[in-house]
């Protein structure tokens, strides 16, 4: 079966390497290639294929804002991220609905099984940045459950006031509670989190939305 491709990086040299590899692939096919993460959705969108390669680091749109478009207009594409580095944007493609991730430094046959993989339905993950993935849901479902589960939703209500930046009197006036009240809410919020004080509580809060 013929997998047709969409190759999207902006290096020149690694464009010409890859699009190399695949002309070697007898069931691989590129359709189009790009250097931009606008010229891959404009190829994407044409061609429709059934992998794009895409590199996370791109001039104008990079990799997760095509990722994001992707996702957002449901174009269905199955996408295998490029990337140099195993970090937190890594983790993020996953969310956002990449397939497979393959280092750079990784060896060329190892991204071939991985689109090969991804275009059989199956994902395919290198073994660092699957673990953290894992590691960055799981911590995700606990900041949730702690905010859910741990917190009444009078807690909750002042935790979000506070998130506002509303000190303790105006949060007590839009409850209709005393402003002590107010405080003794707040009070048991950091214990049940773990936290110290409001900036913390607002870092917290915000980890938890970019979760």
């Amino acid at each position: 079966m013929t997998v047709r491709l969409v190759v999207a990086d902006d290096h020149p040299i690694i464009l010409a390497g890859l699009v190399h590899l695949f002309a070697n692939e007898p069931d691989f096919v590129i359709v189009a290639s790009a250097k931009t993460g606008d010229e891959a959705l404009v190829a994407v969108r044409e061609f429709r294929p059934d992998v794009l390669v895409l590199d996370l680091r791109m001039p104008g749109k990079d990799g997760l804002d095509v990722l994001r478009e992707i996702k957002r207009d449901a174009l269905g594409i199955r996408v295998v991220v490029l990337t140099a580095e195993n970090n937190g944007d890594a983790v993020e493609a996953v969310r956002l609905g990449a397939r497979g991730i393959v280092l750079k430094d990784m060896a060329p046959r190892l991204l071939v099984h991985c689109i090969r993989e991804v275009h059989a339905g199956r994902k395919w993950l290198e073994k660092s940045i699957a673990a953290r993935t894992v590691d960055s849901l799981l911590n995700r479902e606990s900041r949730s459950r702690s905010l859910s589960v741990c917190l009444t939703p009078r807690e909750r209500e002042v935790a979000r006031m506070v998130a506002e930046g509303l000190p303790s009197k105006m949060i007590a006036r839009r409850l209709a509670i005393a402003e002590g009240t107010a405080k003794l809410h707040l009070h048991h919020v950091y214990a049940k989190l773990k936290i110290d004080g409001r900036m913390a509580l607002v870092r917290y809060l915000r980890a938890q939305q970019n979760a």
